[in-house]
């Protein structure tokens, strides 16, 4: 392995999403591979920054619209002092990653798509990302449905699948669950309309007539916007305030899972949901919808509970199927920790990632 590769990870914000948790992860990993590792934010900072390694090199930008030419000149002049070789762009950070590129083409240029609309791809705007794909030297997708759309649809000639990776730091315990031991269950997830909470809710009621000492706890980043209040306005209308506990973005999430008893993951789209992961890493048996890469985790009636989206009646039953056998609960979860670590390790992601920047 080279170790003279040196990487710049660049990500948009620090919030605890999937594709910045990645971000994170990946700076990280390659510094203990002993490579010259580097994560740049070009526009917000956020809770994940404690996260990152004291030894990874830290640039953030502050970025205040999209083109943005101090931004752009800091960014490329970062690249140079450092001797920066490989520019690892995730999601909408590619389009300072491209101005950059143009201005310093000795650079390579990498892309992550994390994109989670997966079953909308016809949907997916792509004209100026055609544009872009010029200047892309290869493109790592995050599911196989990404990948295929890459190569009939942008200008890059190296396409990779590449599964996310989930990782659980110990960070001090911060955040305790409200409710009863052995009777939690956890919905990591940022509040957006994609991910579905309305389902979720209309399913725990259901469930919640037959079990009333269980509890949901929502943990994931909240935005002061009309979806975050109108998730919190339907479990006042629902009278459900004392059965359902809302906690905002969080880091200790290993804390979280090893308090919880269940997973689930309620997503209208997904790509390859980092929280899914995580729960494996858990042993937490699941319910999950059937979106992006999810079906694919998760061997359906084995390792966990798959249900079609947005049909809150067959979200509960599973919910209940669980609630009333704990032996399932343990089986299923163990497998589903299994699987995880076969299919989804550390190791493995950062090996091919290697090979991936080095081919």
């Amino acid at each position: 392995m080279d170790k003279e590769l040196s990487i710049i990870q660049v990500i948009d914000s620090l919030e605890t999403g999937g594709a910045e948790v990645l971000s994170v992860n990946v700076a990280n990993l390659l510094k203990e591979e002993g490579l010259n590792s580097h994560i740049c934010v070009t526009r917000k900072e956020g809770r994940l920054k404690e996260n990152i390694n004291t030894k990874v090199g830290y640039l953030f930008l502050a970025r205040k619209k999209t083109i943005d030419f101090k931004a752009i000149v800091t960014l490329k002049k970062y690249i140079k002092k450092n001797h920066i070789k490989i520019i690892h762009a995730h999601s909408s950070s590619l389009f300072i990653a491209c101005c950059v590129k143009f201005l310093y083409p000795k650079v390579k240029l990498f892309w992550h798509d994390h994109y989670g609309k997966s079953q909308d791809l016809e949907k997916r705007p792509y004209f100026f990302l055609k544009i872009m794909s010029f200047f892309i030297d290869s493109i790592i997708s995050v599911n196989s449905s990404l990948k295929e759309w890459a190569e009939n649809t942008l200008n890059c000639n190296k396409v990779f699948f590449l599964n996310n990776f989930p990782s659980l730091s110990n960070l001090e315990k911060k955040t305790f669950l409200k409710g009863i031991d052995g009777k939690r269950i956890v919905h990591l997830a940022a509040f957006r309309a994609q991910k579905d909470h309305e389902t979720l809710i209309e399913a725990f009621s259901l469930s919640l007539e037959k079990n009333k000492d269980w509890t949901l706890h929502l943990v994931g980043n909240m935005n002061k916007d009309a979806y975050a209040y109108k998730i919190l306005d339907l479990i006042e209308a629902k009278g459900l305030k004392k059965h359902i506990f809302v906690y905002g973005s969080q880091l200790d999430i290993k804390h979280i899972l090893s308090q919880a008893t269940i997973g689930v993951l309620s997503s209208k789209s997904e790509g390859l949901p980092i929280a899914l992961l995580e729960y494996g890493l858990a042993k937490l048996p699941v319910v999950i919808t059937n979106v992006g890469e999810c079906s694919k985790v998760v061997e359906n009636g084995e390792s966990g509970i798959v249900v079609e989206k947005e049909n809150s009646t067959a979200f509960a039953t599973a919910l209940e199927m669980y609630i009333s056998d704990k032996d399932k609960r343990e089986s299923f979860g163990e497998m589903h920790y299994n699987n995880v670590q076969k299919k989804y390790s550390q190791q493995g992601f950062i090996s091919q990632l290697i090979k991936i920047y080095t081919s």
